[in-house]
């Protein structure tokens, strides 16, 4: 713990860090797990006094509250709206690959200063990617006869799929220009057919910009903090400058605290780009968009039941240890899929929430289950050949399964199918 307090005792990163925490949800992390939440920072010594108690690190959330501390479990979505001042747009950026990363990065500012934003930040997360972030400020208080305030998480989840969609091309043309299949395939630990979509290369298939966890009440890692496993600060960077950045420029010692993030230059810079998002979005019909997939099929009118889900739905539904967000995303979707009834969804994600070793927060499951409600269609789960859904959580069917159905939505209908099917008269 020396190299965490003796951090934290430094005057100018006790003030960087308390910066950033107005108005926000705070969560001192404690080695491998967090502190208590609602929590707040009022003074620069609160940051020293948590890390001489032995924090880690420090987590705000993506939104802003009138009072973070009214933020209990079990808060439905009516009292979340009325406290919520606003959102903050953060895209976390996870990939293997340093480079795929940054490349990563560098596009998704690129397509944000197109539609002329001004309010950039980027820093870096402190282990394997970026933060890329919009301040509130530079969005309008009104999107189609709503108040932004309350698109949460919709805003973000839509603006980063439209970001995904326009960079798609240029992000893998420039990772082919660096890299074949094969070097691609072994710095992934994927094969070919894992990232080729309708004959193209889809580099969103080995880089993930995290929007499952754009979600009510979600944390990031606050500027400035250290990362427990690497010891590495996560330090603002100059938009500029991306590609140029390097690991050792976040040690400790090197880091000064004179970049900021989430400034405002310029109120309302964002205006144009919510606005195309939201037209791009309801142009596809919801078809598009991160790992999501529009179901084209007809589901039968009865829900299907649990003896005929596949084996990595059945390996969720028996609690989890790590990726527990992840299979909640899986879960919810599926169960949409497969027609079941709002009411039997929250009462069966709610069941599997107690088998989980750590469980999910009450308002996080709740807020999950009504943004699934919101949804007028089923969208499929993530296809089975998306490694970080299946494989990477140690959840996947056997292989000859994998190969046989895309989706375990599909796997489910059929066996649902043999199990009904009459045998046919010798005759």
């Amino acid at each position: 713990m020396d190299t965490f307090v003796e951090y934290y005792s430094r005057k100018e990163v006790q003030q960087a860090i308390l910066k950033f925490c107005k108005d926000r949800e705070v969560a001192p992390r404690f080695g491998d797990g967090f502190g208590r939440r609602p929590d707040v920072l009022q003074y620069p010594g609160d940051v020293l006094e948590m890390a001489q108690k032995g924090a880690t690190s420090f987590h705000i959330s993506e939104e802003r509250w009138e009072d973070p501390l009214r933020l209990k479990p079990g808060v439905t979505k009516k009292e979340l709206d009325e406290n919520r001042i606003g959102w903050d747009l953060i895209l976390d950026i996870d990939v293997v690959h340093w480079d795929y990363a940054k490349w990563t990065a560098y596009f998704l500012v690129e397509a944000l200063k197109f539609h002329d934003v001004k309010n950039i930040s980027v820093k870096f997360s402190g282990s394997k990617g970026f933060h890329l972030a919009v301040p509130f400020e530079s969005f309008p208080s009104d999107v189609n006869g709503k108040k932004t305030k309350h698109l949460f998480p919709e805003g973000p989840r839509i603006i980063t799929a439209y970001l995904e969609n326009m960079i798609k091309e240029m992000l893998a043309n420039k990772i082919l220009e660096k890299e074949n299949y094969d070097k691609i395939a072994e710095r992934t630990g994927m094969k070919k057919a894992d990232f080729i979509e309708d004959g193209k290369f889809n580099p969103f298939k080995i880089i993930e910009i995290d929007t499952v966890l754009i979600s009510s009440r979600h944390l990031f890692r606050a500027p400035y903090s250290l990362h427990e496993k690497t010891k590495l600060v996560s330090v603002p960077i100059n938009i500029n400058k991306i590609l140029d950045f390097e690991k050792v420029h976040a040690e400790p010692k090197k880091v000064k605290t004179n970049l900021e993030f989430l400034d405002v230059k310029e109120k309302g810079d964002a205006k144009g780009l919510i606005i195309q998002a939201y037209d791009w979005w309801g142009k596809i019909h919801e078809k598009k968009g991160p790992d999501v997939e529009k179901r084209d099929f007809i589901v039968s009118k009865d829900m299907i039941g649990e003896e005929y889900f596949p084996a990595c739905i059945k390996k969720i539904l028996n609690g989890m240890e790590d990726g527990k967000k992840r299979g909640l995303f899986i879960l919810l979707n599926f169960f949409k899929s497969i027609n079941w009834k709002d009411e039997d969804i929250e009462k069966r994600i709610k069941e599997w929430n107690t088998k989980n070793k750590e469980p999910l927060g009450a308002s996080y499951i709740q807020g999950q289950i009504n943004w699934a409600k919101k949804q007028k269609e089923s969208i499929l789960p993530p296809n089975c050949s998306n490694k970080a859904y299946y494989s990477d959580l140690r959840i996947g069917c056997a292989e000859n399964v994998c190969k046989r159905f895309k989706n375990p939505v599909n796997c489910a209908k059929w066996n649902e199918k043999i199990s009904k099917k009459q045998p046919k008269s010798k005759e």
